[in-house]
């Protein structure tokens, strides 16, 4: 492919994503509504976005002054408290008992540069197919906070760069989007060829070098250049003993899903803007959710030469893709004059299977549902959480499970997969009755005793997420 370059083009521009989690803030950009930050801080925030959004080459050399006490302390109500503790042991409600002081205190070690990141404490949660299990770093509830309050200086500088195929882990922006977004192009474009994209371990293996040259093209601050260093530096607790990994990004951090979309905004979003959709005989576009990617080719030759030269690019930067999972796939649309390859065939993007069928007035539409694996996986977790819970009062599994299929379903529902969402509830009824009736050696639970059971306690009806 010698007429598209793998070089890094200079500047021309959520598995962290988890399904039912889109995490949407509000955009900066305007007057921001419904907001309850405080006035000082949202405006702070908002001239950094628009002095940034004025001068895109601009380089920001002095940031730190923005993160002040109030910014701290709106980052600390950001910042969840339910989650588990890190190193140090400490609590959300053990360091909120003196909010004021602790967070005056983390903020002059801050700026002063003595601030010290703890390592973060690995542990390991089942995969989707239950053999394998996936690490998972907790940082200190300290150290969330201190991310967080960087990363949304970090947002409100680079927010203005990032382009419109970008969606995971930005304000105002969510896998559904992306999904739309996704949908609309393919519609208009009538499919095409596509291009699937399984970058492997990428939170892991970010070079750090390369990183922070991407960062010296808009922020050269030191105090937070230094803060980050530290992050990227401060190592793993696993069983006692501590590593230091030379590549990737915090384990768990707040501050990781913007560093990384720095990284793949360079390396991917630019290039494939800039470099690339030039040199391209017929019309391609790009849609990623965090480090996850789907590329969209008229025509297969464009299709093919992208992909021979996509290892390459990615190699340059220290990625790689999975030779498994990365493919190239026909979705032309049935009947069209650039479909002679026969039926296309299907692709899946965030969770869900993109695929060809017709609608009630016969036209040919792209229809989404939930992937396999997602529903097998989503069916597994209810069926082990009712497995542990079988002796819990009625009522109180019922609770639990309405708010899991709740949550099932503001991700799922979408238009055209009702009756995949219908056909989860039904499983999982069938799931929780299986364990209902081995709460003890008599099997009780008769299909007629359940029968009541559901009218007394009805899971609630799934809303539309998405129209």
């Amino acid at each position: 492919m010698s007429s598209i370059t793998d070089e890094a083009g200079e500047p021309a521009r959520g598995t962290l994503w988890r399904e039912g989690d889109t995490m949407v803030e509000e955009p900066l950009k305007g007057k921001m509504r419904g907001t309850s930050r405080p006035e000082s801080v949202s405006t702070r925030l908002q001239r950094i976005a628009k002095l940034s959004r004025e001068a895109p080459e601009m380089v920001w050399t002095t940031l730190a002054h923005h993160i002040d006490f109030d910014l701290l302390k709106e980052a600390y109500r950001l910042t969840r408290k339910d989650g588990a503790v890190g190193v140090d042991g400490q609590t959300a409600k053990e360091y909120g008992e003196n909010l004021e002081g602790n967070l005056r205190d983390l903020l002059n070690r801050f700026k002063s540069g003595e601030y010290k990141a703890p390592p973060v404490r690995r542990t390991y949660v089942p995969k989707g197919d239950g053999k394998r299990t996936r690490p998972i770093g907790i940082p200190t509830f300290e150290d969330k906070v201190l991310q967080r309050a960087v990363a949304m200086v970090l947002n409100a500088v680079y927010e203005q760069d990032f382009l419109d195929c970008s969606y995971g882990f930005r304000p105002g922006r969510s896998a559904h989007d992306a999904l739309e977004g996704l949908w609309k192009d393919t519609m208009r474009m009538g499919g095409g060829h596509v291009l699937e994209l399984d970058i492997k371990k990428c939170f892991d293996v970010l070079d750090h070098g390369h990183l922070r040259s991407f960062l010296d093209k808009r922020v050269r601050d030191g105090v937070i250049r230094k803060a980050i260093d530290k992050w990227l530096k401060a190592g793993v607790l696993e069983a006692e003993t501590i590593s230091h990994p030379e590549t990737g990004t915090p384990q768990g951090g707040v501050v990781s899903p913007i560093l990384m979309n720095i990284y793949l905004h360079e390396v991917l979003d630019k290039w494939f803007l800039q470099d690339v959709k030039p040199c391209l005989r017929k019309e391609a576009y790009l849609k990623r959710y965090a480090d996850d990617a789907v590329v969209v080719f008229y025509s297969k030759e464009d299709a093919e030469r992208v992909m021979e030269v996509l290892p390459k690019r990615f190699g340059r930067f220290g990625l790689s893709l999975h030779p498994d999972k990365t493919r190239l796939v026909k979705f032309t649309r049935p009947g069209c004059d650039n479909n002679r390859e026969g039926r296309p065939d299907s692709f899946d993007f965030l969770g869900f299977t993109h695929y060809w069928a017709k609608s009630r007035k016969g036209n040919w539409i792209v229809k989404r549902k939930t992937a396999k694996d997602r529903f097998s996986r989503g069916l597994k977790r209810i069926g082990q959480w009712c497995r542990t819970h079988r002796h819990w009062p009625v009522s109180e599994q019922h609770r639990v499970l309405s708010l899991k299929l709740r949550g099932h379903a503001q991700y799922y529902y979408i238009r055209g997969n009702s009756s995949v969402v219908g056909r989860f509830y039904h499983e999982a009824r069938k799931i929780w009755r299986k364990w209902l009736n081995r709460r003890s050696q008599r099997s009780r639970m008769i299909w007629e005793r359940f029968t009541r059971l559901r009218k007394r306690y009805p899971f609630p009806a799934p809303k539309l997420a998405l129209s």
